[in-house]
């Protein structure tokens, strides 16, 4: 397979939008009272098109797989070898989220924090599907789920810290997995320039 030098994995599909825009509409309509429709907006959300497109990404048929059996899965350190800390710590977060915003620094999607989600999930528990298989969780929120990324993979002896460390959707974070960039014909982000978007992440501040 050539690899072509490209921003990210695949491009983004219309309904990502789409849903990111309904998902706001039933935050409104949850701070309004208006449980019923923000219950509908969720479920108007979870589009299957989505799942498509992100299975297509980290799926067995999808890009991940394809380099793996083009590449050969790249070898990793020894856990011993690697570094001690791999999750960032909650104030290295609120770092990269100043730096980077609420949206995917290789593919721009807008994302959703972990926290944002499980609050929907208790509120709205039969639209918000989070389920133990990917078919089971709800395509919209899975597909928008931040992550906090590595850019040379931490199996790989990258470091948990703000230089190394950038905000991406799961899709491109799962897809990617231990390939540096350079490996799969990537453009390495910017970790320099900061997040123009407007996109919050429906933070809004409600479950500070």
């Amino acid at each position: 397979m050539t690899l072509n030098v490209k921003r990210c994995l695949k491009e983004p599909i219309s309904e990502i939008s789409l849903a990111a825009d309904l998902l706001s509409q039933s935050v409104l309509a949850h701070f309004e009272g208006d449980s019923i429709l923000a219950e509908h907006l969720l479920n108007k959300a979870d589009i299957p098109a989505i799942r498509d497109w992100t299975e297509s990404i980290w799926g067995q048929a999808g890009v991940y797989s394809q380099l793996v059996k083009t590449l050969g899965n790249p070898k990793t350190l020894p856990k011993n070898d690697r570094d001690s800390i791999r999750i960032p710590s909650k104030s290295l977060e609120l770092e990269l989220l100043k730096r980077d915003g609420f949206n995917c620094r290789f593919c721009g999607i807008p994302l959703i924090r972990k926290e944002i989600r499980i609050f929907f999930q208790k509120k709205y528990p039969n639209a918000v599907r989070w389920g133990k298989t990917n078919p089971e969780q709800h395509a919209a929120f899975q597909a928008m789920w931040m992550q906090f990324d590595h850019l040379i993979p931490h199996a790989r002896g990258g470091k948990t810290s703000k230089e190394n460390l950038l905000i991406t959707c799961a899709p491109c974070n799962y897809g990617r997995m231990n390939f540096l960039v350079d490996e799969i014909g990537l453009i390495k982000p910017n970790t320099d320039l900061e997040n123009l978007s407007t996109w919050n992440g429906l933070e809004n501040g409600f479950i500070h």
